[in-house]
């Protein structure tokens, strides 16, 4: 691991000196001998699976960048992946944050973790930095503390290879209500405090909200909780702080010279999880894809992040992988294949919780059969000639009706972000 240094006066000091006294989110890199923080964008099986069709080969040389890195959940994460696959990967972490560096270089040293090089700068001056081009870049976070949004996502754009890929979260108006309430009545009352001082009364008028209050009345924002002085700090007194709707998000990246790819978990912006009227059903289907998404996030009002993949606008490879293949491998993520079929051998609905909507999904027959033999290596032929091979002669599924329930198993579970496909090159 390298360290780099650059002068950077593009974002203002306010939020550097931010996150210089409170990085965010708070780590302890003693904490990963016990665990590995993951989660989306930018898991290694859904960069593959959503940005090169399943087919990556990762001992090919592989480069990404984190712009904004943060404390380091998501470098740690991939670079961790990467390094258990050895792959033949170059990370490069970037920060404003000096105080954030430092902790996310000791959780990859804690780690043993040497495919990192941690630069300290702006997103903003990447031209002037001479990093490269990367097939990969990761910006969570980010964008929506930056003065122009949008010159920021341009700027990555351009550091993106012809085929590479880029993994955005950015914060959404309708699961942060009150948040912005709140944010104003601390500002009201604590014009040019101390930070001290500031977070002094932001705690004292969390502790006064009635129950009333939209914050106080939203179950899906918990940083003022669960984070200290860094959590209510990035909360409430962000000098910088926007969401995007999903229209908004579209318009953004359409600018930038960008096309999305997918929001994620893709299943989470069908609305026809959530409404099964006969009448609207067929209105909402006639919707195009990125209608649907938008009704979604009125519809359900607890989505507080989006979190997205994009490319170049003029990347016209197949980005996603897609069924059709028989040597398709399907892998299952933080799920256990065996544990799912010993629990659907009775029960084949898959009930799961999408902040505080539960949502139930049935799954076809041969459900239980297929989760059994889903261990990240077979192929999904070999799955139906084991299939076939346990079955009796007169009700030995042929490959059509295989495919047909696997179908129908994928579009759950891939939607619900815990089945992903490697594909034949």
């Amino acid at each position: 691991m390298n360290d780099g240094q650059n002068d950077d006066n593009s974002m203002t000091d306010p939020v550097r000196a931010q996150y210089e006294r409170y990085p965010y989110p708070p780590r302890d890199p003693g904490d990963e001998a016990t665990r590995l923080v993951v989660g989306s964008p930018s898991h290694i099986l859904e960069i593959d699976h959503f940005l090169f069709g399943g087919s990556r080969d990762f001992s090919k040389p592989f480069r990404a960048l984190f712009a904004g890195g943060g404390t380091g959940d998501a470098t740690i994460m991939l670079a961790q992946q990467l390094a258990d696959i050895n792959a033949d990967a170059e990370i490069i972490y970037l920060d404003i944050s000096e105080a954030s560096r430092d902790v996310a270089r000791a959780r990859a040293k804690a780690r043993g973790l040497t495919n990192i090089q941690f630069v300290t700068g702006s997103l903003n001056d990447l031209p002037a930095l001479g990093l490269g081009e990367f097939d990969y870049i990761d910006c969570c976070g980010v964008l929506h503390h930056l003065e122009d949004p949008l010159a920021g996502l341009k700027t990555l754009g351009g550091a993106l290879l012809p085929h590479g890929g880029m993994g955005v979260m950015l914060y959404a108006p309708l699961g942060r209500t009150g948040v912005y309430h709140v944010q104003a009545m601390v500002r009201m009352m604590s014009e040019n405090a101390s930070d001290d001082v500031k977070l002094d009364i932001a705690r004292r008028t969390l502790n006064s909200l009635p129950p009333t209050n939209w914050l106080k009345r939203n179950p899906f924002v918990g940083d003022h909780t669960g984070l200290g002085d860094a959590g209510i700090y990035d909360l409430l007194l962000h000098s910088r702080d926007r969401a995007y709707s999903i229209m908004e998000i579209a318009e953004l990246v359409a600018q930038a010279e960008l096309k999305l790819v997918t929001f994620l978990d893709p299943l989470r912006y069908e609305p026809g999880i959530y409404i099964q009227d006969e009448e609207l059903g067929p209105r909402i289907r006639a919707m195009s894809g990125l209608q649907r998404c938008a009704f979604a996030e009125l519809l359900c009002g607890n989505m507080k992040t989006h979190r997205f993949y994009a490319v170049r606008s003029d990347n016209d490879q197949p980005t996603v992988a897609m069924l059709g293949s028989p040597d398709a491998v399907p892998i299952l993520r933080e799920l256990d294949g065996a544990a799912m079929a010993k629990e659907m051998a009775t029960n084949r609905t898959m009930t799961v919780e999408l902040d505080g909507i539960k949502a139930g999904f049935n799954l076809p027959q041969m459900a239980p059969a297929i989760f059994m033999l889903i261990d990240g290596k077979r192929s999904l032929k070999e799955i139906h000639e084991k299939i076939v091979a346990a079955a009796p002669d007169n009700i030995a599924p042929d490959w059509d009706a295989f495919m047909q329930q696997f179908q129908q198993i994928f579009m759950t579970v891939n939607g619900l972000g815990r089945m992903y496909l490697r594909c034949p090159a």
